[in-house]
Parts: C-alpha cells; sequence; structure tokens
C-alpha cells in the first residue's frame, strides 16, 4: 500500500502547498484508491507540513506549487514531489497513478498567499 497526499483547497489542488486548507490522503493499492481521509492543515510553520506528513506514512504529495524548503525535507524523507497539478485532487491521483501527471520541478521562490508557477 501507498499513501498519497493532495494539499487541497475544497477538494481542488492547492496552489500553494503549505496555504492549503487540508490534505487529501488516499491510501492506494494495485494503482487503485482503496480509503481516502481529509486531515486538516495543523498550520504551517517552516519545515512542519513534510516531517508532519511523512511520519503519516504519505509516500507521494501533490501540489501546485512548493517552496524548496519543503521540497528538500521531502526529498529526505524519501517522499516523492508532484509539482505543477492543478484541478480536483481526486483526479490529480487518479491521473499519476496512470502515468499521465509528471512534477514540473518548478520551485516557488516567496512565502505569501499565492504562487507563481
Amino acid at each position: 500500500m501507498i499513501k498519497i497526499a493532495v494539499a487541497s483547497i475544497n477538494g481542488m489542488v492547492a496552489e500553494h502547498f503549505g496555504h492549503c486548507e487540508d490534505f487529501m490522503v488516499f491510501d492506494v493499492e494495485n494503482n487503485e484508491i482503496v480509503k481516502s481521509e481529509v486531515i486538516e492543515n495543523p498550520g504551517h510553520r517552516p519545515g512542519f507540513l513534510p516531517n508532519f506528513l511523512a511520519d503519516r506514512g504519505v509516500k507521494v504529495i501533490i501540489s501546485g506549487g512548493m517552496g524548496a524548503g519543503a521540497i528538500n525535507i521531502f526529498n529526505a524523507r524519501d517522499v516523492e514531489v508532484v509539482v505543477g497539478a492543478l484541478g480536483d485532487g481526486k483526479t490529480a491521483v487518479l491521473d499519476y497513478l496512470q502515468g499521465y501527471l509528471k512534477s514540473t520541478g518548478e520551485v516557488c521562490q516567496h512565502h505569501n498567499n499565492d504562487c507563481d508557477n
């Protein structure tokens, strides 16, 4: 089983990882979603959220944009980072599972309420 998280706002992929409302977490077996839950964002603090998710077994994080610090922590925790995603969160996971969703690799260079990718 693998856990995939999506930084989201109202079920849609959030533009910036740290400013999402919640995380949609999907348990996947044999490339199929077998369980899902929504975990409220406990708050944006430097370095906290990547460890928060990794500690819960997340192995893939999908977001619109993300800062280099978060990406580095995820990489150190062996969590795959997929940035540049848009649209419905569950659809993004299904696209990832089918190999259609690939990371753009773009890093957010500023920390305010939006992220221009």
